[in-house]
């Protein structure tokens, strides 16, 4: 089986009142059971967006010791999130073994997470009733790199493009709900999501002008309010 290394957008679900119901290496890794401790290390904007810049402290003038550790800091991130991918690939070419599922296994960064997409083949079965096993597996893969790598994992993974679809539908579903608030100036509540979808759409209404988001409720009620700028 093979695992080529080609660019995959990370996606995710996307869902609306329509289309998602209410309700809501060394080693090779062995397959974990799922722990609630392990919940979705996604973080999604709410009420008050932090700044991520700091404040200088110091001086104008930076050394040049300084700028050679912020490189290697960064290269430092670059090959964990690559030793991620490839520990998460390793681990579904398993899995897909076991499964007897024929496909073939993407890997990519994206960002500031890895992004992992298995492609080909019939894979409904590992998508499940609105990508509910889809999530499962995310999440036992992330749980397989942060045994691997010691930290925890937030890489994303899309089986047979359900994600990107999604995607897709989720940004369309919040372009119209920013342009219908921004012109009604009533707040607009969504269907329930899960972390990633309710990220998606803050994005989305961040792009708009005149409206804005957040989060409400407790999961896996938890969703988006649109509502218009003050």
């Amino acid at each position: 089986m093979s695992a080529p290394h080609n660019d995959t957008a990370t996606t995710a679900e996307a869902t609306s009142d329509a289309v998602l119901p209410q309700t809501g290496g060394s080693g090779d890794p062995a397959l974990p059971d799922a722990d609630e401790a392990s919940a979705d290390a996604v973080v999604e904007p709410v009420d008050v967006l932090e700044d991520d810049d700091e404040s200088d402290d110091g001086d104008d003038d930076e050394s040049d010791d300084g700028d050679d550790a912020d490189e290697e800091d960064d290269e430092s991130g670059d090959s964990l999130l690559v030793r991620e991918g490839d520990v998460a690939g390793d681990y579904l070419e398993r899995l897909l073994d076991i499964l007897d599922v024929d496909g073939d296994i993407d890997l990519d960064v994206e960002g500031d997470r890895a992004s992992v997409a298995v492609v080909g083949g019939e894979l409904r079965t590992l998508i499940g009733p609105d990508g509910a096993t889809l999530e499962a597996l995310q999440e036992l893969t992330r749980l397989a790199v942060a045994q691997a790598t010691g930290v925890r994992s937030r890489l994303m993974l899309d089986i047979g493009g359900f994600r990107a679809k999604r995607r897709a539908e989720l940004t369309a579903l919040a372009g119209a709900a920013a342009q219908r608030v921004a012109q009604s100036r009533q707040p607009e509540r969504l269907a329930p999501m899960n972390p990633f979808e309710r990220k998606v759409v803050h994005d989305v209404v961040a792009a708009a002008a005149g409206v804005r988001s957040e989060s409400e409720g407790e999961e896996p009620n938890r969703r988006v309010v649109v509502l218009p700028d003050a």
